[in-house]
């Protein structure tokens, strides 16, 4: 039975970055509304909060459709200078790391598609451009070309952990359901950027077929950041910290 035909809904999260204080509080709101599909863009466990928990939280629910981000990849790997992997690769048992091998690249259901960077790339951001002066927003005509071959109408993507919907000429829709647990970061490559969702609310989205549609809702969930922040700083990261409490990237 498909979404269309039982009505069901999804919930689709992103970006938690071992945040767990932040996933708790939007999987007890998740639970909340009923529903019992959940899909995870990625990027989960690399952060300096709370790896361990947030690997528990989340294996221990095993409905859970994981996609595969760019900093799950690089957790798979032995080495890199990140002082964020330095952090949290240690941490992890074999059976995390085996788990996180298991995530996929994307999925689909119906007429829906979920990836983490774009359908082609889990380290891009979809709905943004990377300019040497900042970011700024990809054309409606550069998305329906970068997206002609994509069958489904309704693209959810993570990674920039901004909060955004785009509809596009053609009848496609694309959601980011923003970041669960990092609302903000400042990223110096390929140009220097901050991405800042500007609210440090737990973020993430529902979609359920209505009226031979889709209605996607944007939900701002309130958590005990101030928590979360205080353990990023006691782990030596200011930068989240700061981030966690604005949802502004301290340059």
């Amino acid at each position: 039975m498909t979404l269309s035909q039982n009505n069901h809904s999804i919930a689709v999260i992103s970006d938690i970055h071992s945040n767990a204080y932040a996933l708790e509080a939007v999987l007890h709101d998740i639970d909340s509304r009923g529903i019992e599909t959940i899909v995870n863009l990625g990027d989960t466990l690399f952060g300096p909060l709370d790896p361990i928990k947030t690997a528990e939280l989340l294996m221990e629910r095993a409905e859970i459709i994981h996609i595969m981000g760019n900093c799950d990849r690089y957790l798979l790997g032995e080495q890199m200078e990140s002082i964020t992997f330095q952090y949290v690769k240690p941490l992890l048992t074999k059976e995390m790391l085996s788990w996180i091998g298991s995530f996929q690249k994307q999925w689909t259901q119906d007429d829906l598609l979920f990836c983490h960077g774009t359908p082609f790339a889990d380290d891009v951001y979809l709905l943004e451009n990377v300019a040497p002066y900042g970011i700024e927003d990809k054309s409606a005509n550069a998305l329906m070309i970068e997206l002609t071959g994509i069958q489904q109408k309704v693209i959810f993507c993570g990674h920039s952990h901004v909060p955004k919907s785009v509809w596009l000429p053609d009848g496609k829709l694309v959601v980011n359901p923003g970041s669960v647990g990092l609302p903000a970061y400042f990223e110096e490559t390929p140009y220097p950027h901050s991405m800042e969702s500007k609210t440090p609310h737990a973020k993430y989205v529902t979609v359920k077929p209505q009226g031979g549609s889709w209605l996607v809702e944007h939900v701002l969930v309130p958590y005990d950041f101030e928590k979360a922040a205080r353990r990023a700083e006691e782990n030596g990261r200011r930068d989240y910290a700061y981030a966690i409490r604005t949802g502004r990237a301290e340059l």
